[in-house]
């Protein structure tokens, strides 16, 4: 079967100010060195933009109007300290939403094995009603819903691999108890939450933190300890993964020492459980990575994996 990889050029139009490592160029940078991939079994589609229907799954009204009075004709607007929009920001982030869609419906519908979602602005740290962390709307948790109501779907897992803790994602959850939602990060470092005892109400939630300066060792131990156990006892019908890359040694923002091989291996065991879980069906979209060297050849790997194993399943 096929891998599908769902991008579009509107995700450069967000702009970023100055010296902001959220910038265009981690599009650029992933798209540079995923061009030379030439695989029959890699199909490469346009997301589709996000209907407003689908971001009120996880966000109120409210918000979403907020997000379309304030984008701006021209220059650029803060939201908060580290979070902008400008005249293109909205539509980016709404090809975010419909990219993840359209990668549950392909892989739901056996279209495709699983995909990759690479667009821009990232999403894990929206929350209900607030923007932040560089994140407008909870692509992941939107997706996770989407899936169990179109689908009709008992159970979805979500994990977050980003460095910083997906705290939008465990908002928007908190209550679903057809989610479990697992997330290493970093502690401690922004957003200031993700402690373990954060267990969500229907103890859906399952945070990881990671002291600074983590070895390959010791997060692969975290995995293998902790998260594949609770991972196989939820039993999930479909698996969504945060792929951010910020964990990276290199990345600026963080200091936990991962390195392309880890993410390699985290990706390959995530699709050994996806198989004997729920059929292989596994859609991932990017989130963080600030170091463009490292997250262009991390998201390499990932998708490498996502092909391999999407011929093999």
């Amino acid at each position: 079967m096929t891998t599908v990889l769902i991008s579009h050029t509107d995700c450069l139009g967000h702009i970023t100010p100055g010296e902001h490592p959220e910038k265009f160029e981690r599009l650029v940078s992933i798209n540079n060195a995923l061009e030379d991939i030439d695989d029959p079994s890699l199909v490469k589609i346009e997301a589709p933009l996000g209907k407003d229907l689908d971001i009120l799954r996880a966000h109120s009204e409210k918000y979403l109007e907020y997000l379309k009075k304030v984008t701006p004709s021209s220059n650029v607007v803060s939201l908060d300290a580290d979070t902008f929009m400008s005249e293109g920001s909205l539509l980016a982030a709404r090809r975010g939403v419909g990219g993840i869609i359209k990668g549950v419906d392909l892989v739901l519908s056996s279209e495709a094995a699983n995909a990759f979602v690479i667009t821009r602005p990232p999403g894990h740290h929206a929350e209900k009603e607030r923007a932040m962390g560089f994140c407008l709307f909870g692509n992941v948790a939107i997706a996770a819903k989407y899936a169990l109501d179109h689908y009709q779907l008992s159970k979805v897992a979500i994990v977050d691999f980003d460095v910083h803790h997906g705290n939008g994602t465990q908002d928007i959850l908190w209550d679903e108890e057809r989610v479990l939602f697992v997330s290493s990060h970093q502690m401690p470092l922004f957003p200031g939450t993700g402690y373990a005892s954060e267990k969500g109400l229907q103890n859906n939630i399952m945070n990881i933190p990671l002291e600074p300066n983590t070895s390959s060792q010791s997060f692969r131990a975290l995995y293998e300890k902790k998260v594949f156990p609770a991972l196989e006892s939820f039993s999930p019908d479909l698996l969504l993964i945060s792929a951010g890359f910020d964990a990276h040694s290199s990345d600026p923002l963080a200091t936990i020492n991962l390195f392309e091989e880890d993410f390699e291996w985290l990706t390959h065991r995530l699709c050994d459980l996806a198989t004997t879980l729920c059929g292989g069906r596994l859609v991932s979209t990017l989130e963080g990575g600030y170091d463009l060297d490292a997250l262009a050849a991390s998201a390499r790997v990932h998708l490498e994996v996502l092909l391999k194993r999407g011929k093999n399943d």
